[in-house]
C-alpha cells in the first residue's frame, strides 16, 4: 500500500479535494488528505498525505504558510477576490508610498473577520452556503499573525504583488480587502500562489502530470515532515514491541522534547515526547501488524 507525502503544485481552477480525488485514482489509495485548503483560484504548494501518512495531517495544518498574492486596488467584491461580484469600484489615488505606509498596520498579531465566502460553519451550515443564499451573519474577529508583508512588484497604478508569510487561519483575500479599505479605495485579491506550507516549498512540488507519469516514486517518507526533531533508535526488541503496542518506552539520558522514534531496522515508528525518563507516543506511524 502506498504511504508518504507528495507535494503538489496545485493548478488553478482545481479545489484541494479535486486534487485528492485525482491522486486516489492515480495511486489507488483511498486514504488521502491534504495539509491546508487552497481556493480554486490559488496555485502552488499543497502537501498531500497518502496512506498511513495521513496521521500527520493534523500537524501540517498548524504551521505557517507563505504566499505571493496579487492585490488589486479600486475594486471591492463579495468574495474579496476577483472571482466575485463587484460591489464597488473607485479611482485609485494611493500610490506605492501610501501602500508601504499602511502595511505595518497589518503586520504582527492582528484580528481578521472571516469572509462570508468561507468554509467556516455557523449552525451546521458553511458560511459560503449562507452567502450564496443571500444571507450575511455576524462573524467574530479571529486572531492571526502576519510575520512578513512586503511589496514584491508594482504592476501599473492599481496592481501589486505582495509576499505574505502568515499563521494558520489567515485569509489572504481578507488581508487584501482590508488593505484596500485602509487606503480608502477598496481592494481585492487578484491572484494567489502558495510558496510554502507545512515546511514544504515550491522547489519540492510536482505537477499532477508528473504524478500520473511516475506515481509512487514521487512519495516522500512521512518522517521527512518531522525532520526538525532529533531521531532516537530503540535499542532492544522489547522496547520496539512496547512502542508498536502504543506504550511508553524507557529511555535514559535524553533532553526533554520531541523525538522521531525508529525501530532497529530503520522503520519510522512514532513521534514521541521524552519526559520523566520515558518516550511517550504523540502519534504512531508504524504499519499495523508490522
Amino acid at each position: 500500500m502506498p504511504s508518504g507525502i507528495i507535494v503538489i503544485d496545485k493548478p488553478a481552477d482545481w479545489t484541494s479535494m479535486d486534487v485528492c480525488a485525482k491522486l486516489r485514482g492515480i495511486l489507488r489509495e483511498r486514504r488521502i488528505g491534504h495539509g491546508g485548503t487552497l481556493d480554486p483560484l490559488a496555485t502552488g504548494v499543497l502537501p498531500v498525505f497518502v496512506g498511513s501518512a495521513t496521521k500527520a495531517v493534523e500537524f501540517a495544518e498548524k504551521g505557517d504558510k507563505a504566499y505571493i498574492a496579487g492585490l488589486r486596488l479600486g475594486v471591492t467584491t463579495n468574495t474579496q477576490d476577483v472571482t466575485g461580484e463587484i460591489l464597488d469600484s473607485r479611482p485609485v489615488t494611493a500610490g506605492r508610498d501610501a501602500l508601504e505606509a499602511v502595511l505595518p498596520r497589518f503586520t504582527g498579531p492582528i484580528a481578521q473577520i472571516p469572509p462570508m465566502y468561507s468554509a467556516i460553519k455557523r449552525d451546521g451550515k458553511k458560511l459560503y452556503e449562507l452567502a450564496r443564499a443571500g444571507k450575511e451573519v455576524r462573524r467574530d474577529p479571529r486572531p492571526v499573525t502576519i510575520h512578513t508583508l512586503e511589496i514584491l512588484e508594482q504592476r501599473g497604478q492599481a496592481e501589486y504583488l505582495l509576499h505574505v508569510r502568515c499563521s494558520k487561519g489567515t485569509y489572504v483575500r481578507t488581508l487584501c480587502h482590508d488593505i484596500g479599505q485602509a487606503l480608502g479605495c477598496g481592494g481585492c485579491m487578484s491572484s494567489l500562489r502558495r510558496t510554502m506550507a507545512a515546511g514544504f516549498t515550491l522547489e519540492q512540488a510536482v505537477t499532477l502530470e508528473q504524478v500520473q507519469a511516475q506515481g509512487e516514486a514521487l512519495l516522500l517518507p512521512v518522517d521527512c515532515f518531522f525532520g526538525g526533531y532529533p531521531a532516537y533508535t530503540l535499542p532492544s526488541p522489547r522496547q520496539e514491541q512496547l512502542c508498536r503496542n502504543g506504550n511508553p518506552v524507557a529511555a535514559r539520558g535524553l533532553a526533554a522534547g520531541t523525538y522521531r522514534v525508529y525501530g532497529r531496522d530503520g522503520a519510522f515508528l512514532a513521534l514521541s515526547r521524552w519526559t520523566d525518563g520515558r518516550l511517550v507516543p504523540i502519534k504512531n506511524f508504524f504499519q499495523q501488524g508490522g
